[in-house]
């Protein structure tokens, strides 16, 4: 029982509240116009008290003091600003209290405290996301506010060993937004870094997979023949990775491949050996049809017989003719054919 009990409650912790909250502006003007009152009263104790009503006087300079220099300011605290698109994840006393959400002018409970995800200085100082993360991770984060905008992580490439072990050097870009503020905030400690380390381990999870290429098999997967679906995997993964975190990842796509530079030369040249083969294949081809008609319009036409010999000795000119790299050198036979 207490087990599940505990269950739901942490379930529950993953599930965004919306906070008690009121329209900041008419308690703006309202505390505005408190504290001028309370400049009055304190002016109007002063004056009581120099005209001998001390205890009133003393109660009334008592009262605008406090208001003016504690519950007015207190008060200003708990009016929250939002822009479009943003959101504040907002606890009290330590514990939860809700998410603010929506653009406006609002006011909450002056004791709840905005909290942000935490941002951590990393021994290393490197990571394979933007460079704008990296700066971040050395620095105190200010604002509070936690935008549910759509976001790009422009991977940077890295070199991985494909599914026959060749190295090569891929680089993604990943479109991604916060769809739980609770989640992004409480379940992991910088969801940016996290979302920069699984995109990294997804990447190389899927890579290993597939092969670069695969010449001469259309139907066989390969990441240059099918980086579309090799990006819908890598998406799924990471989807899978980072809902911990609280994240949406709306796209996934390969911004650059290719072999790695100590292989690169390699692999050029057989791809254009498998080239010249492709094309050498298609040549022969030709010209055995073409012999082959050759043939077939001497013989209906009845322009010359030839004995096997002869026709052995044809086809063969016309293949070295047809075949060859160079125009061919006529010779002209002037003499008896036999």
């Amino acid at each position: 029982m207490a087990e599940t009990e505990k269950i739901i409650q942490e379930q529950t912790h993953d599930q965004e509240i919306e906070p008690r909250a009121v329209k900041g502006m008419p308690v703006l003007l309202g505390n505005i116009i408190m504290m001028i009152l309370a400049v009055i009263v304190f002016i109007w104790g002063i004056r009581l008290t120099g005209e001998g009503d001390s205890v009133l006087g003393v109660a009334l300079i008592i009262a605008g003091t406090i208001y003016f220099s504690i519950v007015g300011p207190i008060i200003f605290i708990g009016l929250k600003v939002l822009k479009p698109k943003e959101a504040l994840v907002l606890t009290l006393f330590g514990k939860y209290f809700g998410t603010l959400k929506g653009e406006g002018f609002f006011f909450v409970n002056p004791f709840v405290m905005s909290a942000s995800p935490a941002v951590s200085t990393t021994s290393s100082g490197v990571l394979s996301g933007e460079k704008e993360m990296q700066a971040a991770s050395n620095i105190v984060s200010i604002n509070k506010k936690i935008s549910l905008k759509a976001m790009t992580l422009n991977n940077e490439k890295q070199k991985i060993n494909d599914q026959l072990g060749n190295p090569i050097i891929i680089g993604i870009v990943v479109i991604w937004r916060v769809v739980n503020t609770v989640k992004a905030v409480f379940n992991v400690d910088n969801y940016k870094e996290f979302l920069s380390i699984q995109c990294d381990s997804a990447l190389r999870n899927i890579v290993r997979e597939f092969p670069y290429d695969t010449p001469g098999e259309e139907n066989e997967m390969s990441l240059r023949g099918s980086s579309q679906e090799v990006a819908e995997k890598i998406k799924v993964e990471l989807q899978d990775k980072v809902e911990i975190a609280g994240l949406e990842i709306l796209e996934a796509r390969i911004t650059h491949l290719a072999y790695a530079p100590e292989i690169a030369a390699a692999m050029l040249q057989r791809q254009q050996a498998s080239a010249i083969i492709d094309a050498r294949q298609m040549i022969v081809e030709g010209a055995v049809g073409m012999v082959e008609m050759a043939l077939d319009k001497l013989n209906q036409n009845d322009v010359v017989q030839l004995d096997e010999e002869r026709k052995a000795a044809m086809v063969s000119n016309l293949l070295v003719v047809l075949c060859g790299n160079r125009d061919a050198q006529p010779v002209v036979n002037s003499g008896s054919l036999y």
